[in-house]
């Protein structure tokens, strides 16, 4: 089979490898999609995202989704001709963590395209049975392997208590902002203030629901009238952090999503005098039974997002488009074969 392999900084050959076999409880993917993350332009800009350094050839990609092709031993399902979304992190399902219904805070994950464990950006890949979630034929390819970063939004929602009546600002609007507003939409938001520096974006914002939209350069959130509860922060920016904080009703909850640095400021005085929560997020637990759900039913567009595709030679387009294309939001590689 055919992959695109990252060998170093900038460094990105689509080079033949054999077709893995799937092992006991695994199936085999025949990948149909796969979206370009940040974090996958991050390892082919820097060939490391904090503690994880690429140290051998990795192969790229975590957004993935394909067709179920062979069943290791002892899998039943999904059947062979199924279509599925690849969860792309294996729990070890043994450690405290998952025994808790955390499995994303497991200290023994395996994730996609996190050294030194091989991603999605190949013709074929082997997946845990259990993290191949079936959908339905109304939801394509695209959409399909899309449902990881709809699940980033999701698990934020979730963190941050929004439900029906909520007021929520979400402070970025990149691809995790804006599956982020969808999904704040879907949980029942009745406001939903999106805050970005790019005119299109905030447009974008718009036309997925946003109920209004603050240009950064110029306006602050501030300026809308009642006070958000709930803040998703996605830009992982810190003078936006700080801004949407302050931003918050009291008693609000502040959902860092974005990754930034490893130190910001934080406006503690804020935080005290409005018994504000702050809460971090990391991936998600439980969410694909949801994202399908929502998308399957209209609620939420991820076909919309996406801004351009490329085949598994163009991958190092792919990893470039948002720098040639600042109105790039989303781009898919369709591997083949």
């Amino acid at each position: 089979m055919r992959a695109a392999v990252l060998r170093g900084p900038g460094d990105v050959v689509v080079e033949e490898r054999p077709v893995p076999e799937p092992g006991p409880g695994e199936v085999l993917v025949r990948v149909t999609a796969v979206g370009v993350c940040g974090s996958d332009t991050h390892y082919y800009d820097h060939g490391r995202i904090g503690r994880y350094v690429v140290e051998a050839p990795l192969v790229l990609g975590h957004e993935a989704a394909g067709e179920v092709v062979a069943l290791g031993p002892g899998v039943t399902a999904p059947a062979v001709g199924q279509r599925v979304s690849v969860e792309p992190g294996v729990p070890d399902l043994t450690c405290a963590q998952c025994l808790a219904g955390r499995y994303n805070l497991c200290p023994g994950m395996r994730f996609f395209a996190t050294p030194p464990v091989d991603g999605a950006l190949a013709e074929y890949v082997t997946v845990h049975a259990a993290f191949a979630h079936p959908v339905p034929d109304g939801l394509g390819n695209d959409a399909a392997a899309l449902l990881e970063p709809l699940s980033v939004g999701i698990w934020a929602c979730r963190r941050g208590g929004v439900t029906a009546g909520s007021r929520v600002l979400v402070v970025g609007a990149g691809p995790i902002g804006l599956v982020s507003v969808q999904a704040a939409l879907a949980f029942g938001a009745t406001e939903v203030v999106v805050s970005d520096v790019n005119p299109a974006r905030l447009a974008l914002a718009r036309e997925l629901g946003a109920t209004a939209v603050v240009d950064a350069r110029s306006e602050r959130p501030t300026d809308l009238g009642d006070p958000p509860g709930v803040l998703l922060e996605c830009s992982g920016v810190p003078a936006a952090i700080a801004e949407g904080i302050r931003a918050l009703d009291r008693a609000g909850r502040a959902v860092l999503v974005g990754m930034g640095g490893d130190e910001v400021p934080l406006p503690l005085s804020v935080v005290q005098e409005r018994e504000l929560e702050v809460t971090g997020t990391f991936r998600y637990a439980g969410t694909w039974p949801t994202a399908i759900a929502l998308v399957a039913a209209g609620r939420v567009d991820l076909d919309r997002l996406v801004t351009g595709s490329y085949d598994l030679d163009g991958t190092e387009d792919a990893l470039t488009a948002r720098r040639r294309d600042p109105g790039s939001v989303k781009v898919v590689v369709r591997p083949g074969p």
